[in-house]
């Protein structure tokens, strides 16, 4: 993926979920993700500005906490 602010992308189309690494290393989820709107993401030129104008504070989101999911 070439983006300067998204690393990462995953889509689970049965759930309607987008899951988004950032460069700062965080990674948040967003429910309710149309897979239409996960498809045009996928395509944009600019996905930072695409994130930023289409998907958020438009859908709801859960920031990932990696450590919380490690099994010692």
């Amino acid at each position: 993926m070439t983006s300067s602010a998204i690393t990462g992308a995953w889509y689970l189309p049965t759930r309607q979920e987008l899951e988004l690494l950032f460069t700062s290393g965080r990674r948040y989820r967003y429910f309710g993700v149309p897979a239409v709107m996960a498809e045009r993401f996928a395509q944009a030129f600019s996905k930072g500005q695409f994130f930023n104008s289409e998907i958020r504070n438009r859908y709801r989101c859960l920031e990932i906490d990696e450590r919380l999911s490690q099994v010692a």
